[in-house]
């Protein structure tokens, strides 16, 4: 599929976008520079990530309160089980609900510090199953979960993987989003058979921009995502080159979505990394054109 053709079809789209909560005041604007420039783009909604070990808890619900209250936007905090008892967790949920958020992206998440194996709390929640079930008993949220298109670290097989969604569906989840991968064909994979077995919900590719190919490195290598060879040899020498990285990580995280557009795939959830420019950018060649939301305000 060409640019022309992906820019002209006229399929629908939607897009959602991730961010993290600020460490600093630098951080914070640059945050909300972020979300004003996507904001017109009308996303499905955007998620704020949580920690490991629940270490940005405050600054997570900070986030998504004001999303809530300073913007059109639709917010999905991130919630995870880890370093916290079910009645702690429960106080969160009630309080996320009470700040008018209906949406959250239910976790097992990563031990503090991302250090050693899971291991639950223990008078907490077990699994994200388990969790899930306590959130759908506050309140009635909308709830996504993920998926690992090439198997999670901790997982024995991607069977066990398409049987941990099904469970997850199961327990109330509406979505899944995609854990970001480079290797199209195994998110198609993981879609079908996910399909075949019974699961219905969409299933989202998860897009990482790569302008930051050493950190997207590391990252790959904790949550066992591939880096094809084709994609480090592109960033040979580029270490120093700020400005022929970001042209590099243009084309392909256009080429990406085009590949995964003519897969069948329609909804997209882009990991933004605080920074609008690429996921904006991208959005506009899938087809989504900004709004002018202070004309919309005054109607």
């Amino acid at each position: 599929m060409s640019l022309q053709d992906l820019i002209g079809n006229g399929r629908p789209i939607s897009v959602s976008f991730e961010f993290s909560p600020p460490k600093t005041e630098e951080a914070e604007t640059s945050l909300w520079s972020a979300i004003k420039r996507l904001e017109p783009l009308r996303p499905s909604f955007v998620s704020v990530t949580y920690g490991a070990g629940g270490s940005t808890r405050e600054r997570t619900h900070a986030t998504v309160k004001r999303i809530v209250e300073e913007t059109s936007l639709k917010p999905a905090a991130h919630l995870t089980c880890v370093g916290a008892s079910k009645g702690e967790i429960d106080d969160i949920v009630r309080g996320y609900w009470d700040a008018g958020i209906r949406h959250i992206v239910a976790l097992r998440g990563d031990m503090p510090g991302m250090a050693g194996p899971y291991q639950p709390h223990p008078d907490g929640y077990r699994s994200t199953p388990e969790l899930i079930e306590g959130i759908r008993k506050i309140a009635p949220f909308e709830i996504s979960v993920s998926f690992y298109p090439e198997r999670h670290p901790d997982s024995p097989s991607h069977g066990h993987d398409i049987e941990l969604l099904k469970a997850k569906v199961a327990a109330g989840a509406s979505r899944a989003l995609g854990q970001f991968a480079f290797d199209n064909d195994a998110t198609a994979r993981f879609r079908d058979d996910a399909a075949k077995a019974g699961i219905a919900v969409p299933i989202v590719p998860g897009i990482m921009p790569t302008t930051a190919f050493r950190g997207v490195e590391r990252m790959a290598s904790r949550c066992g995502a591939s880096i094809p060879g084709w994609l480090s040899r592109a960033y040979d020498g580029l270490d120093e080159d700020v400005e022929s990285r970001r042209i590099v990580s243009a084309a392909i995280l256009t080429d990406q979505v085009q590949q995964l557009h003519r897969l069948g795939f329609d909804q997209f959830h882009f990991y933004t990394l605080n920074q609008a420019n690429l996921s904006y950018a991208a959005s506009r060649l899938l087809g989504l054109r900004p709004h002018d939301l202070k004309s919309e305000d005054m109607s």
